[in-house]
């Protein structure tokens, strides 16, 4: 006996043949998990994100389907992430573009018992709007402070509640819950993007945008000095290196002593201060001629002396070291 084929609704067709579509559509595929993501949270997201991405819910095995038909390159490499509750994003904006526009999108929501706190979770000064009475005791279990003014409850100044890894507690988030304040931010958790046949994992695609910007720029300005010391002729290079050139022509200049109107400052310099080196030289002798230093002259040979013996004492302190070295390894063979 011959079993009938099981005939594929006429729907699930219909979506296959939309989300491959779409596939074709956009340059770039993405994953995202809808786990402890509420609908209404969501729905803000797709608001705000309107026009940049197109979201779409839709069964895993349906999604599994029309990666198949639409023949997208590496497909395989996908299937991982197809589990849990998933919505699908098609956009042209590149996938890291994509993962920074995910991050940054995020919206609060209320406090509920059993949630961990990440942040601290401030309690405002300020009119609350509740009437006293029991609320009162609530507030002093919770250790903040109030006074009464106008017939409400006022906080009597900013209060943290809770700091990053405290348990949220079924009363405190029933305050908050009060008093208007949704602590907590929840977003799509990207799993995975697609884009020319190149899956990148979620994790791939987080980078520390002022980091790179540091190493681009460090990047750039080591091909400059590269860039300088070859003489690439490239108009940003040229300019340094004429102005490295020019630097390097006066010097040459001084040190030959070929004066021109532009170098006669720099030889004039380089001789005075070969002249006094002379005299720094000659020491008391300089005296006796009627020759007599700079102040700073005699300054720089004073400091350059006491370097020459603390080198010196520093060597006799190397010496003793190795002495002492070469004495152990003769007792240990």
């Amino acid at each position: 006996m011959q079993v009938a084929a099981r005939r594929i609704p006429e729907w699930k067709i219909r979506e296959v043949e939309e989300l491959a579509g779409l596939l074709r559509r956009y340059k770039v595929f993405a994953i995202a998990s809808l786990e402890n993501l509420p609908t209404k949270q969501l729905q803000i997201i797709k608001k705000r994100l309107r026009g940049r991405i197109h979201f779409k819910v839709t069964k895993n095995t349906l999604m599994e389907r029309a990666l198949r038909k639409a023949g997208i390159q590496g497909y395989e490499q996908l299937l991982q992430y197809l589990t849990g509750p998933n919505i699908f994003l098609f956009t042209d904006l590149n996938p890291f573009e994509l993962a920074r526009l995910l991050e940054k999108e995020k919206v609060s929501i209320p406090a509920k018992a059993g949630m961990v706190a990440d942040k601290e979770i401030v309690v405002p000064e300020g009119n609350t709007g509740i009437p006293p009475g029991p609320m009162m005791s609530v507030f002093g279990r919770l250790k903040i402070p109030t006074k009464m003014q106008g017939g409400t409850i006022w906080i009597a100044r900013d209060t943290v509640v809770a700091r990053p890894g405290d348990t949220i507690s079924p009363e405190l988030a029933s305050l908050l819950l009060k008093l208007g304040i949704e602590p907590f931010e929840v977003g799509l958790k990207l799993k995975a993007a697609w884009e020319d046949g190149l899956v990148y994992p979620a994790e791939k695609l987080k980078i520390d945008v002022e980091e790179l910007r540091s190493q681009v720029m460090e990047a750039h300005l080591n091909a400059l000095k590269i860039g300088v010391e070859i003489g690439y002729p490239e108009p940003e290079v040229l300019k340094l290196s004429v102005a490295k050139a020019y630097q390097a022509a006066l010097a040459v200049a001084a040190e030959a002593g070929y004066v021109t109107p532009e170098t006669v400052e720099a030889v004039l310099a380089r001789a005075q201060a070969s002249a006094w080196a002379i005299v720094a030289a000659l020491g008391d002798k300089a005296g006796e001629l009627g020759i007599e230093a700079p102040a700073t002259i005699s300054a720089e040979k004073k400091e350059s002396e006491e370097k020459r013996e603390e080198e010196e004492e520093e060597k006799e302190e190397e010496a003793s070291e190795e002495d002492i070295a070469a004495g152990l390894g003769a007792l240990f063979g």
